[in-house]
């Protein structure tokens, strides 16, 4: 019903996720740690990061009205949908191999506050990854 129209910035471009808006509905790990509205810490990964990817697929496919869009080898981008009112979410994953982390941006694509549904949502998904930090 609220789903708006898919991004057309989705994307990696210079080794960068796009940038947070000015509102309060998006997070992104590649955010100034200055700015504690937008800013969340990335997913650290000792695995490969095959391994590390397959992890965080695994994770999104295992959440409620989730659908991954695109996968490459080094990123991946999924839609969340709510389950009242169909607000879809944008989120992406991408590989930074130099710093052994996974980058995550994700954002409402309509309205201005998501009353913390995007932070939630990937802190949800790193619990899941709890053991992603010291697989082998």
């Amino acid at each position: 019903m609220f789903a708006g129209t898919r991004p057309t910035y989705i994307g990696v471009r210079e080794g960068k996720l796009a940038a947070c808006p000015d509102s309060p509905n998006c997070v992104c790990s590649q955010a100034s740690a200055q700015d504690k509205e937008h800013s969340i810490a990335p997913f650290p990964y000792t695995s490969s990061p095959e391994q590390a990817m397959a992890a965080v697929k695994a994770a999104v496919q295992s959440v409620p009205r989730a659908k991954v869009v695109t996968e490459r080898k080094n990123y991946l981008y999924a839609e969340f949908t709510s389950a009242l009112l169909g607000f879809v979410d944008d989120v992406e994953f991408y590989v930074d191999e130099t710093e052994k982390v996974i980058h995550v941006r994700s954002a409402s694509r309509l309205g201005k506050s998501d009353l913390g549904v995007n932070r939630t949502r990937v802190e949800a998904i790193r619990a899941k990854l709890k053991d992603l930090a010291t697989s082998p």
